[in-house]
């Protein structure tokens, strides 16, 4: 999702794939491959759209959380929620500088630089997990790196968007800091998670959005359909039917799979809003996602 975190440590390698979990799976990642979509047609500034969307999306999930009989287990494994209160206020944060990328520099591109996060990981592992850095890896970095230049070459060159590439970067860095978090987590995992995780990035983002303007927010009716559509379905039912099955599926399927979000989003903005791109940025585009993928095949 737009936090392909955490559910990677959730089921065994050589389990056979759930049809069902699965196809709940690839609907999630295609509902987060519209989230930029939706997003531009709502006239707020980003961060009122991520208030709204968290605020609408968190409601929506602690109620079909607790009408499904979950329960949370905050107090037996304080270690690992603190972890998960970290990874939501990374993931809060994240999102309304992902918002302001789609703003600024479209959906396409912003989509591409956010998901370099999990290549952040990837490089980063050695000294944060003791992992292995493999010549793979390696390769996959530097690939999505060329990938990176091509993409956004052009729009930095140009000076105009300096401050789109600038939020799409961080909304990168925030991704590794949510997939590192994630990863200290061990017991509180699924659903459970993706609860905490949701409920304290909205609070977090309500910090913010209280500090800077009270809490007032001036929503034109016709937005009030995107926003609820955001909330309800790309946010609530999405991290449903993203979370709920994940120890149905094995953890490779989960994070090579992940990256068909980003390559709809693109597919999604070339159709529906027009965002064009030349062969130049088709090809890093392909070098982003390539590279990625080869990341996570290799581990």
């Amino acid at each position: 999702m737009e936090s392909n975190a955490a559910g990677k440590g959730s089921s065994e390698k050589n389990r056979s794939i759930d049809r069902g979990a699965f196809t709940k799976y690839l609907c999630a990642l295609l509902l987060f491959g519209l989230n930029g979509i939706i997003a531009s047609h709502i006239a707020l500034n980003s961060y009122e759209i991520v208030f709204l969307r968290t605020m609408i999306g968190s409601g929506l999930l602690i109620i079909l959380f607790l009408m499904g009989g979950g329960r949370f287990h905050l107090k037996e494994n304080r270690r690992d929620a603190l972890f998960i209160i970290l990874s939501g206020m990374a993931m809060g944060t994240s999102w309304m500088f992902l918002y302001e990328a789609y703003q600024q520099i479209g959906v396409s591109f912003a989509s591409l630089l956010y998901y370099s996060g999990p290549v952040i990981v990837m490089i980063m592992s050695p000294v944060i997990f003791g992992e292995k850095l493999t010549k793979p890896k390696v390769t996959g970095f530097m690939i999505v790196l060329i990938g990176i230049v091509l993409v956004n070459g052009r729009l930095a060159a140009g000076g105009e968007n300096v401050w789109g590439l600038f939020c799409g970067a961080m909304s990168a860095v925030m991704l590794f800091f949510i997939i590192t978090f994630n990863k200290q987590s061990r017991k509180i995992t699924g659903m459970e998670n993706a609860v905490i995780q949701l409920t304290v990035s909205f609070l977090t983002v309500a910090v913010f959005v209280g500090v800077k303007q009270s809490f007032v927010i001036n929503v034109p009716k016709e937005a009030w359909p995107w926003i609820i559509f955001l909330g309800l379905v790309n946010t609530g039912i999405g991290c449903y039917l993203y979370f709920s099955p994940l120890s149905k599926i094995p953890v490779q399927t989960v994070a090579v799979c992940g990256y068909l979000e980003p390559l709809s989003a693109v597919v999604f903005s070339a159709l529906l809003l027009g965002e064009k791109m030349t062969g130049t940025q088709i090809a890093g585009a392909v070098c982003i996602i390539g590279g990625a993928m080869l990341g996570e095949l290799c581990r």
